[in-house]
């Protein structure tokens, strides 16, 4: 299946879920999240939100690390729409304002400069090896190809049942996905 095809029909799935379906989903997500082993994990990068797209409820993972995991560095991202770059910035929730295209985004001019331990990646969608749909601009596909880390998605949908045909050489694969029903390792 091509991308754009795969893109298109999960955004109109996620559209579709009633608000009941989408809470479900985002409580079952966290669920699965507190099963993950996060024994050496100091930071954590958490992509944020867009509400209007029905991404998953990342503040739920995150009110649930800072209560659990206290020390634990939280990191997001501001974007760069002029170069498809993103800076990466300590969470402060008080500090978040949306951006033109509703992603909260921190204000702060504080970068974060220890190491990335693990990444949360948003996506519409995922195949068996790995690989991910996402909105199609490059920007974790450029963030992940300059850190090592454990790269974790997040999806309120199961794995599809075909590969993503139209792959490129600079798509970087998933270590683990969260789903509502299980976690797929590869």
């Amino acid at each position: 299946m091509l991308k754009a095809v795969i893109r298109k029909q999960n955004l109109k799935r996620r559209a579709e879920l009633t608000d009941e379906d989408f809470l479900v989903l985002n409580q079952l997500l966290l669920a699965q999240f507190k099963t993950l082993d996060f024994s050496g994990i100091n930071s954590i990068h958490v992509f944020l939100p867009i509400v209007e797209k029905r991404e998953p409820d990342t503040f739920l993972l995150i009110d649930w690390l800072q209560e659990n995991h206290p020390k634990m560095s939280i990191v997001v991202s501001r974007s760069n729409f002029n170069d498809h770059s993103m800076s990466h910035h300590p969470y402060q929730k008080e500090d978040l304002k949306a951006n033109h295209y509703h992603i909260p985004e921190p204000q702060t001019t504080e970068v974060f400069k220890g190491e990335i331990d693990m990444v949360l990646v948003p996506l519409l969608a995922f195949d068996q090896r790995g690989y991910r749909v996402g909105y199609g601009k490059g920007f974790y596909d450029r963030f992940l190809s300059e850190i090592k880390t454990k790269k974790v998605g997040i999806s309120l949908f199961g794995m599809l049942p075909e590969e993503i045909s139209d792959v490129h050489q600079d798509d970087i694969t998933l270590d683990i996905c969260i789903t509502p029903k299980q976690i797929y390792h590869w």
